[in-house]
């Protein structure tokens, strides 16, 4: 990978994760403002735009950097060898900032104060195991397709993390950056920052278990 090369693929993960998390702000926002308090409804309408704006933006910049869009997709990537690791460091840099610049640029759309932090607290040990759910599928779900059928991907992680939101006792944010930047919006999507550490802490663990599960399955002898 060539440093121009390496430039533009950092520049592809910034921008698609940014648009990702205005996806699933946004999305929030509009949602609680037109569901009249259901909170199904608007738990609906928050799955279905984020599982739009998945497949739109994989098919967008995979080409390009291969819209992990996600450090834990990024990092077990890298633990198989598709990404060197150096690169997939810049990689997670990329997608931490886009993420809280998405975060921003929904406030900014909805006319709400930029600077928030989030009041949801996500604490509970079944929220936890949701997470670690939620991670492992997505990870299964990419390690494996994008060896078989990789056309299918983008469709097949936007139909995950649709089903996955109503599935998983957390919503499946399955993404460290995702919620690290959702701490920063006091919003339908939040979650407190007492919360972030161990949902990345169960991602993590997820990941790391399909990727020694899916390494296994996928070898010949």
């Amino acid at each position: 990978m060539t440093r121009a090369t390496l430039g533009r693929c950092l520049v592809a993960e910034a921008v698609g994760t940014m648009l990702l998390l205005t996806a699933v702000v946004g999305s929030g926002i509009m949602a609680e403002r037109l569901a009249g308090g259901n909170v199904a409804i608007a738990l609906l309408a928050n799955a279905i735009a984020t599982g739009g704006a998945l497949v739109a933006l994989i098919l967008t910049f995979g080409p390009i950097s291969g819209a992990h869009l996600n450090p834990a997709v990024t990092l077990a990537l890298a633990l198989r060898g598709d990404i060197r690791l150096r690169a997939g460091l810049f990689y997670i840099a990329a997608q931490m900032v886009g993420a809280v610049a998405g975060v921003w640029l929904a406030h900014l759309m909805f006319s709400l104060p930029i600077l928030q932090t989030s009041a949801h607290a996500r604490t509970s040990a079944g929220e936890l195991v949701g997470e670690f759910v939620a991670t492992f599928g997505l990870l299964g779900l990419i390690l494996s397709t994008s060896r078989h059928t990789p056309a299918a991907v983008p469709y097949g992680v936007a139909a995950y993390i649709t089903g996955a939101y109503w599935f998983t006792s957390s919503t499946s944010f399955a993404n460290p950056a995702v919620t690290f930047a959702r701490s920063l919006t006091n919003t339908f999507a939040g979650i407190q920052s007492g919360g972030v550490p161990g949902f990345i802490a169960a991602q993590l663990v997820g990941a790391a278990a399909a990727t020694v599960l899916f390494a296994w399955l996928a070898r010949e002898a």
